[in-house]
């Protein structure tokens, strides 16, 4: 432990890399239980709260273990920066030479077979899925290709040149279903092969949530994995995990699947397999077949529970002429195989999905939620686990490994309860840290008076005026964050025709740029949704307001919640207090941390919720939140702000 504490000294070796580094007491507690952790092979759970300093409190004592370490986060954007920017200055401040490397999913590598096939493809027939490809798709393709040429990663981040949202990337890039692996011409060539052996070779590897789950599902049925075996594990962001986690352990069968091994076919029949016209209709007819069960649904996207969807006569027919023609296509498959590694892998894929179905057509099976959900092209089934305790407990067991779950977001009133029954960890060490920020000092925490109900029609204008008022006297920079599109776009509108600051709106660019232009234009305006909750980091003078519609409470009628809740029901507890209150409570935590990043920063928050106050739950949400300075008079919250701006004397 000598070693791991005086890293974090006043003159140690931090301090001399980090200009204005201080010792931090909390940072110290993390530190000590996270090398305490390591060495005992046992589990933390811990809550450090903004301004802690996790990431150098559970990376030192990891590169300092001298073992093998997995880190995962929640998004790709902290992967980026533990990667580039945290683990090498705690390298140079340990004096490390110990190696470290970044692994993204296969969806982020370029793959070069594939990239060969569809380019080959699209120089003969200018077709893709049998439909002819647009100019701006063979531009793409060809933007691809130079880029091909040149990569050393094969990560397709790099490719500034094309749109993240281009259809091409479906084309150029493997699944676990359509990756010939080892069988593939290009394996030695192939840039997530590269990418996993330099994680096998490293000392410390860098993957996110998502990663972690699916390869952690692929052992748990006993194929390959990417990830390699590691003496500790650290969750970073560990608030996502039940949600990430329950979607892995459980099965999904999508009209996606069905085209691309339909596209794939298609494609071996042009090329190889010219004299098999079965394999052209049974293509085409799956296609078609797959195209019209998307147009049953509605044609914004949607989630529901299947199934209630399946008892609906046209539905249960579409579905049943799916497994007929997917069943057609498995015939002529049969009698094509070992003609082309290509048709071997469609055959495979096909029996998956064959057997995918099946599972999806089970609908009285215990202990599932059934769902599903659309999206502009295409609908996915989803098999869904109510929990998944007992498998993830087993798989931590047996790991012979330390495990380390933190988050500024974990606690709910101070209690762990619903995280660890989550995940099942029962035995795990629990640390609660909180934030070294002077919250009363630094911000203070407005419940507007007066307001509409979340129905009534004029809530918006109610949530418009009170805007208009804290944008004023902060001069701009304000968040304001919503829990759906349509408050969004309607008080978006108002504030358009009401003030001439920059508006910035979720939707009309990507991310990374309305971030960019928001710190550029210092007047600006953010409106935004759930994906702004979190992860989104603006300091200083940039950010002075985040004004929050109302409290973030899951539609009762999401069918994963549904589910979960009626299973609760039936086990005599309470599910609004053990699933939705506690969701709701971690949500707000975390669009409420955007507002204070710095022991400098200074705001308002304003939460435009009357239920706040005027619910006994409510204080279960006031309880979880930092010690702000609270009131209800909107008049103070704007002299707060007017003196951060120098604009009142």
């Amino acid at each position: 432990m000598t070693s791991i504490l005086s890293a974090f000294a006043k003159d140690g070796p931090l301090a001399h890399v980090i200009p204005g580094f201080n010792p931090r007491q909390a940072q110290l507690d993390m530190a000590e239980a996270v090398g305490q952790t390591i060495a005992a092979k046992s589990s933390l759970v811990v809550e450090a709260g903004t301004g802690t300093g996790k990431t150098f409190a559970y990376l030192v004592p990891a590169l300092s273990s001298g073992k093998k370490v997995i880190v995962s986060t929640g998004t790709k954007n902290l992967q980026e920066q533990l990667f580039h920017k945290d683990l090498p200055l705690v390298k140079k401040a340990l004096g490390s030479g110990q190696k470290i490397a970044l692994l993204k999913g296969r969806s982020n590598y370029l793959c070069l077979f594939r990239l060969e096939e569809n380019f080959s493809s699209s120089a003969q027939k200018r077709h893709q899925a049998g439909v002819m490809l647009d100019a701006k798709s063979l531009s793409d393709l060809a933007a691809v290709r130079q880029w091909s040429s040149e990569t050393q990663s094969g990560d397709i981040g790099e490719l500034t040149k094309v749109a993240e949202d281009s259809s091409i990337f479906s084309q150029i890039t493997s699944t676990t279903d359509n990756c010939l692996g080892r069988n593939c011409p290009d394996y030695g060539k192939c840039y997530l092969m590269k990418a996993r052996e330099r994680a096998i070779e490293a000392d410390l590897v860098v993957v996110n949530h998502h990663l972690f789950f699916a390869d952690m599902a692929l052992k748990d049925t006993g194929f390959g994995e990417l990830i390699p075996q590691s003496d500790v594990v650290i969750f970073d962001e560990a608030h996502q995990l039940g949600d990430i986690a329950s979607e892995y352990f459980g099965q999904a069968f999508s009209t996606r699947q069905l085209l691309e091994v339909a596209s794939d076919c298609l494609q071996q029949y042009r090329t190889e397999l010219t004299d098999v016209k079965q394999l052209l209709k049974s293509a085409e007819k799956l296609m078609r077949a797959a195209g019209d069960f998307r147009l049953l649904f509605g044609q914004d996207a949607e989630r529901g529970n299947w199934r209630q969807k399946i008892k609906q006569g046209q539905f249960a027919r579409a579905f049943l002429q799916l497994n007929d023609d997917l069943k057609f296509l498995y015939d002529v498959l049969k009698m094509c195989v070992s003609r082309s590694e290509v048709i071997d892998n469609c055959f495979e894929r096909v029996t998956e999905l064959l057997s995918k179905y099946e599972v999806m057509n089970d609908v009285d099976r215990h202990g599932m939620s059934l769902w599903y959900e659309t999206t502009r092209r295409h609908v996915v089934l989803h098999q869904t686990p109510l929990s998944i305790a007992d498998k993830f407990q087993h798989y931590m067991d047996s790991s012979n490994a330390g495990w380390i779950f933190t988050s500024a977001t974990l606690a709910v009133n101070g209690n762990f309860t619903h995280f660890t029954d989550d995940l099942g960890l029962t035995t795990a060490k629990q640390l609660l840290l909180e934030s070294p920020f002077d919250y009363p000092q630094q911000s203070k925490l407005l419940v507007p008076r007066y307001l509409p109900e979340a129905s009534n029609f004029n809530r918006g204008k109610a949530l418009t005026n009170i805007a208009i008022a804290l944008i004023k006297a902060s001069n701009g920079s304000c968040f304001i964050l919503f829990t759906s599109y349509r408050m969004l776009n309607q008080v978006a509108e108002l504030l358009a025709e009401e003030i001439d600051n920059p508006l910035l709106v979720q939707g009309q660019m990507a991310k990374s740029i309305l971030l960019e232009q928001f710190v550029e234009q210092k007047q600006a305006v953010l409106l935004a949704t759930a994906s702004f909750w979190e992860g989104v980091d603006v300091r200083g003078d940039d950010l002075t307001c985040v004004i929050i519609d109302k409290l973030p409470f899951s539609a009762p009628d999401e069918p994963l919640l549904q589910a979960k809740s009626e299973d609760v029901k039936r086990k005599g507890g309470d599910p609004f207090a053990q699933i939705q209150l506690p969701q709701a409570v971690i949500a707000l935590k975390q669009g409420v941390g955007r507002l204070i990043r710095d022991t400098s920063d200074k705001g308002v928050l304003a939460i435009c919720d009357t239920r706040l106050v005027n619910r006994p739950y409510g204080q279960v949400f006031l309880a979880s939140l930092p010690n702000m300075t609270r009131t209800r008079d909107i008049n103070s919250a704007v002299k707060f702000l007017r003196k951060l701006n120098k604009t009142e004397t």
